[in-house]
């Protein structure tokens, strides 16, 4: 099964060194999880100060500057993993970094429907 680990996180929490560290813990976890053939991907993203949004209302597009809500914590980066079940993935997202000082959201992927 796969899931979506979504990491959010104050971005403003992290001193750069947290960061360079978080960063390398993050990467050797990825490794393991390539070894073991359950990684699909991961990266982090940029801050949310050069996010972009989209929205069509009426069919009109409106393109805003930052992310969909104010929040606390924002979207910082995402894992995508395939393992056996939710305890499997639930594992995972405790030993990342992010998880001690934000918050690891997990979701299991839906697959798309057949083409017609």
């Amino acid at each position: 099964m796969k899931y979506m680990l979504l990491i959010y996180g104050d971005e403003s929490t992290w001193t750069p060194d947290e960061h360079v560290a978080c960063m390398r813990k993050s990467m050797a976890i990825c490794d393991e999880l390539a070894g073991e053939g359950k990684l699909v991907s991961a990266s982090p993203l940029h801050s949310v100060a050069v996010a972009t949004s989209v929205r069509v209302r009426n069919g009109r597009q409106q393109v805003t500057d930052g992310p969909f809500a104010e929040t606390v914590e924002q979207l910082g980066g995402y894992y995508i993993v395939d393992v056996e079940n939710l305890d499997e993935a639930i594992a995972i997202a405790r030993r990342l970094p992010p998880a001690e000082k934000g918050t690891v959201e997990i979701r299991p992927l839906r697959p798309l429907p057949d083409p017609i």
